[in-house]
């Protein structure tokens, strides 16, 4: 009968001890995932803020500092207590995959600062992501959601005088999502005004010149503004007709700025499809 006790016994401290092993934690009260991305799995969230309009200054490209504005939230995980550690290096990866699954952009990868920062365009909305791990049991995102600024459409016969009378007009209301050169339905209202503009004057040549702004490098700007450019020629011919002799594609990343690229409203400008009289 002991025995049998002694073994109840020894099977209960065995359980209990399994059960204890791994402490979960409940989350901060209010606290959330962002709608963007979920947690690392097996961590809870031990501080939580947000505000509906707040900056935050990021480390994009080359290590510049930018301040964005907007949305922001600050959420900090921890890892549950008795799990095995993941690492830094590997919540920085899942972070950065999952984000890129969405369109996301790494601008910056610094391993050494265990710091990431991801941008991501999507709905209208840009949104800058950091990660920043403080251990293998601890990393903090601050998420900031910005507005990107909407530009009216300009009619045929604006583009028309401004084309007479400077030579070029600069087109808004083309979209692309973050970092790619497939054209967003919502850019179609814009285009169509192109066509219109070319068939009420068949005599008139056109330069359509990609922009950029200067986040990311000089070169795959290059070739995003290029290949933004040649979208917008294959639409006006596929899909309203326009002769391919009249048109000529050419991208010229950040090197023509309108505004200062040191802003978000200066980048939202300078982000635009240009006419140019040939």
């Amino acid at each position: 009968m002991k025995k049998v006790i002694l073994i109840i016994f020894s099977l209960f401290l065995i359980i209990t001890g399994e059960g204890f092993s791994m402490t979960m934690q409940q989350d901060v009260k209010g606290a959330k995932d962002h709608p963007m991305i979920t947690r690392m799995p097996d961590f809870w969230i031990s501080e939580y803020k947000e505000n509906e309009f707040d900056s935050y200054k990021y480390i994009g490209a080359d290590n510049k500092p930018l301040i964005i504005e907007g949305h922001k939230y600050s959420i900090l995980y921890k890892l549950n207590s008795g799990v095995s550690e993941p690492g830094a290096l590997k919540i920085t990866r899942n972070v950065q995959d999952a984000l890129k699954k969405i369109g996301g952009k790494v601008v910056l990868d610094d391993s050494f600062n265990k710091l990431s920062t991801i941008i991501v365009q999507k709905d209208g909305k840009e949104t800058w992501i950091e990660a920043r791990c403080y251990s293998g049991i601890m990393y903090r995102l601050t998420i900031v959601e910005r507005e990107i600024m909407k530009q009216e459409i300009v009619a045929a016969d604006v583009m028309g005088n401004d084309i007479n009378s400077t030579g070029h007009v600069s087109v808004y209301g083309i979209y692309f999502d973050f970092g790619k050169a497939e054209i967003k339905p919502e850019s179609d209202a814009a285009i169509e005004q192109i066509s219109v503009l070319l068939k009420n004057n068949a005599s008139l040549q056109l330069y359509v010149v990609g922009h950029t702004d200067n986040v990311g490098t000089i070169d795959s700007n290059m070739k995003l503004s290029k290949d933004r450019a040649d979208a917008v020629v294959n639409a006006l011919v596929v899909k309203y007709g326009i002769p391919a002799a009249c048109l000529k594609s050419f991208g010229v990343a950040s090197l023509a700025p309108v505004a200062s690229n040191d802003t978000d409203e200066g980048r939202a400008r300078n982000r635009r499809v240009e006419l140019v009289k040939q």
